[in-house]
């Protein structure tokens, strides 16, 4: 087999692992947005996450990378900064929309529901950057069939709210819509994920701009519907009990995106992000297992519930299992060399790092000394937070807790040694 082809594979199986590393630790990012249960804001909680992940994103990058490299490679793709600004706005919005959802049908009937940006990814990957272009009927069929069996399972899982005890037809519906609402918005997040990564930007700098996108766009958001910033202050006060475990949730966020965002950049986002979508599976896991979510449903409900999580799963599965052939990857090619014409980048370097290479790091930068000084001020805010935090009035199963925390550490670490032994991170 020809060199390039064994790399190309070998790409595709990372790609595909990240996918689904993506999906165990988006899935736990989930878990601290239960706190809407108790009474705090859907307002708050999304910023307390945003918050954590603002932290955590200017700190991963900085530690794996360093800051010379991230300023670099900013300065390089300089017209992608505006496009990672805006795909946080919509993360923000999005994400606020997903506490909403949790609120009213809980967490593991809202998550399937939103993983329908998948079917939104799809749409754009194939529309604006030559995804399934050159793809034979196999892999369509794939891929339609893995659609059709996303939108069926998000079917099953709507109907199986009117099947919950205690929630109303009209909270049920308002659920419903804020989750397919946040799926719209994070499927459409993707393009400026996919314009980034066939310009040849890393990720680990994606993200450094994009947390600027967030943050802002969620402080106007609390603060313009909390009663302006005298309210937001009041919130926050009140929440500062719970404010370690929303930030715990947004790192545990970044951790998931990051993988898959290395998903998108090495499968494409028609075929990375339904394999991250098996976050659905993990929410599931969280909410039934977890928090008992499932005790609250008829068995007819717990069944539909089981019954679309699996046809979703399924489905995701069946398009990421449709790797590009040599035609798809031409057209990939061409949409790239798009990019380089339109924004007079090196073609041959942003191959390169779309071949999992790093021209940046070859050249080298040196460590600041005030980069670990960065990286031991963000552990001591968690620390900080921590002494603060208290148990919230939640019922939690910890012996189920502990298991899927263990083996989303053990995921973490399996995964990222694989992507750093192959890319560098690149």
């Amino acid at each position: 087999m020809p060199a390039n082809d064994l790399s190309s594979r070998s790409l595709h199986r990372l790609g595909v692992l990240c996918g689904l590393a993506a999906g165990a630790w988006l899935g736990a990012a989930e878990a601290p947005t239960k706190l809407v249960m108790v009474g705090y804001s859907p307002f708050v909680i999304s910023l307390g996450m945003v918050a954590g992940v603002f932290v955590a994103r200017w700190t991963l990058p900085m530690v794996l990378k360093g800051t010379g490299y991230v300023w670099q490679d900013l300065r390089e793709k300089s017209h992608l900064v505006v496009w990672a600004v805006l795909a946080g706005m919509l993360w923000a919005v999005a994400n606020t929309l997903t506490i909403f959802a949790i609120r009213n049908v809980g967490l593991s009937i809202a998550f399937p529901l939103w993983n329908t940006n998948s079917l939104v990814g799809l749409f754009w990957g194939w529309l604006l950057f030559a995804e399934l272009r050159g793809a034979g009927r196999r892999d369509w069929a794939k891929v339609a069939g893995g659609a059709l069996a996303i939108a069926g399972g998000a079917c099953l899982l709507a109907w199986a709210t009117a099947h919950q005890e205690g929630v109303s037809r009209e909270h049920a519906t308002l659920g419903v819509a804020a989750a397919l609402a946040a799926g719209l918005l994070w499927g459409t997040m993707y393009i400026p994920y996919r314009k980034a990564y066939i310009s040849g930007m890393n990720p680990l700098s994606f993200v450094t701009v994009f947390t600027f996108g967030e943050l802002g766009t969620m402080l106007a958001l609390a603060a313009g519907f909390l009663g302006g910033w005298g309210g937001l202050e009041a919130e926050l006060v009140s929440v500062r009990p719970a404010l370690f475990w929303l930030f715990l949730g947004g790192f545990c966020w970044v951790l998931g995106d990051l993988f898959q965002q290395y998903a998108a950049k090495y499968i494409g986002i028609g075929r990375g992000i339904p394999l991250s979508n098996t976050n659905q599976l993990w929410g599931l896991a969280w909410g039934a297992l977890v928090f008992g979510e499932m005790a609250a449903l008829s068995p007819k409900g717990q069944v539909l519930v089981v019954a679309g999580s699996l046809v979703m799963i399924a489905g995701a599965l069946a398009i990421s299992l449709a790797e590009a052939p040599a035609a798809e990857q031409r057209s990939w090619r061409a949409a790239m060399e798009r990019e380089c014409r339109r924004y007079g980048l090196d073609p041959e370097r942003t191959a390169a790092n779309l071949e999992g290479k790093d021209p940046i790091a070859e050249e080298g930068h040196a460590r600041r000394w005030w980069e670990y000084g960065v990286a031991v001020l963000a552990v001591a805010i968690f620390l900080w937070l921590a002494f603060g935090a208290s148990r919230q009035p939640i019922q939690i199963h910890f012996p189920w807790l502990v298991a899927l925390s263990a083996a989303s550490v053990v995921i973490l670490l399996v995964v990222g040694a694989l992507l750093w032994k192959r890319t560098r991170f690149a």
